[in-house]
């Protein structure tokens, strides 16, 4: 029977033709859209780890709690003994020190007077160390406008609307101003390397990027760092595996009754990102509810006129004595198999152009001028287990549902009427 009835949705189009067509513009829609909110995800949660939150963070206490402020005198203390237990008690990810801190940055003239002054946000990371990733991990190489990125002590990187608007160029010399991590006044001379754009306006507004050997000297904090940034080996942030982490670092380490006492974060405990992640799964969910209440509505109609074209059909079979319960489960399982084949041929469509655009993306960098979002500006897709089979959920459910509401009609009408339409 089942042999039968595939060959009669493959010979016969009119039956099977424009449910096909439905079903795959359907599921390419839904593995598309899927596509696009795993990349956008994948996008931010990276962008956000890499710049704001590691995958894994460590604070202390007290700094923890105005973390928005970067406090540096409640920065974390004896650093390098740190990184030698959290080397030894989680060897699996990769820990990095880094600094923030704002302060002003003067431009001087062709004389050394000051042309121009202003504020800056400042981030130092760890480049000159030997096998330090975090070149490659913020993005630094493509991210360079002109110029180079750090490659000795005493080099600056300027964002480059802050270099447009004060017109400074790579080679220039500039003078920072700020206070130290005991509250005094700090100053120092640097040298521009390069000119940077990560396509943020949060970054391209107003920021300099420094080493971490010359932001402790500059803030007076040998052996220390504001945050420790953690990264697990594959890049791809593990919720599970962050939150065991932490329960196992603060277990051993954090004590509550001591405010300088160190703390571990993970990446969902910070920036609202559960809550992002959260809503984005509840997205998906209503975008697969909503196109299998559509495509049903579409394919319930489509089966009405079906059934009207095959009422000779049913007829011959009632004939023959079959009964209506087996025409109403043949059409099921023919609308399972249309379902089937339809889904099959969507997801490889939006499969392909997943692929396609995982790889060259889509550049929407004009759109972002106003968004202080740490988002990247080309969106690419991304492809992940649930790509391959989240398109047959309202592909199939929907040609179900569709058939099941058109088959009715199969039961209203009576037998008398159906053999007088054989003639």
């Amino acid at each position: 029977m089942i042999k039968f009835l595939l060959k009669g949705i493959i010979r016969d189009r009119a039956r099977s033709l424009m449910p096909v067509i439905v079903v795959t513009i359907g599921v390419f829609v839904v593995v598309i859209m899927d596509g696009f909110i795993g990349g956008m995800m994948g996008n931010m949660v990276n962008m956000t780890a890499n710049f704001q939150t590691g995958h894994v963070k460590i604070m202390t206490c007290a700094y923890a709690n105005d973390e928005e402020q970067k406090p540096n005198d409640l920065a974390l203390l004896d650093v390098e003994e740190m990184m030698v237990l959290l080397k030894r008690d989680f060897p699996e990810i990769d820990w990095t020190p880094r600094i923030m801190f704002g302060g002003l940055l003067d431009i001087p003239d062709a004389h050394g007077e000051t042309k121009a002054q202003g504020p800056v946000m400042g981030q130092s990371f760890d480049f000159l160390t030997p096998g330090s990733r975090e070149i490659e991990r913020v993005g630094l190489r493509k991210a360079i406008v002109s110029g180079d990125v750090i490659q000795q002590s005493g080099e600056v990187l300027v964002s480059v609307d802050f270099a447009e608007k004060f017109d400074v160029a790579p080679g220039d010399m500039v003078t920072f101003f700020g206070s130290t991590m005991y509250g005094s006044m700090s100053f120092a001379n640097y040298r521009v390397a390069g000119i940077v754009r990560f396509g943020m306006s949060m970054l391209d507004r107003g920021a300099i990027i420094l080493d971490l050997a010359d932001a402790r000297m500059l803030l007076d904090m040998e052996d220390a760092a504001g945050e420790i940034f953690g990264f697990f080996s594959n890049d791809l942030y593990d919720n599970k595996l962050a939150e065991d982490v932490k329960n196992s670092f603060n277990s051993q380490y954090s004590a509550a009754d001591d405010e300088f006492s160190p703390v571990m974060l993970q990446l969902a405990d910070q920036q609202m990102m559960s809550q992002i992640l959260f809503h984005t799964q509840s997205i998906t969910s209503v975008m697969v509810v909503l196109l299998i209440f559509a495509l049903s509505i579409v394919l319930w109609n489509a089966g009405i006129l079906g059934g009207i074209r095959r009422y000779n059909e049913f007829g011959v079979r009632l004939a023959m004595g079959e009964e209506k319960k087996h025409i109403y489960g043949t059409l099921l399982i023919e609308s399972l198999g249309i379902g089937i084949i339809g889904s099959f041929v969507g997801t490889v469509l939006g499969i392909a152009l997943c692929q396609y655009l995982s790889v060259y993306g889509i550049d929407y960098s004009q759109l972002m001028e106003n968004i202080s979002m740490m988002l990247d500006p080309v969106i690419r897709t991304k492809i992940s287990p649930r790509t391959y089979y989240i398109g047959f959920i309202p592909g199939i459910a929907s040609m179900l549902i569709g058939t099941a509401l058109a088959g009715r009609a199969v039961y209203k009408r009576k037998t008398a009427m159906l053999f007088k339409e054989l003639v």
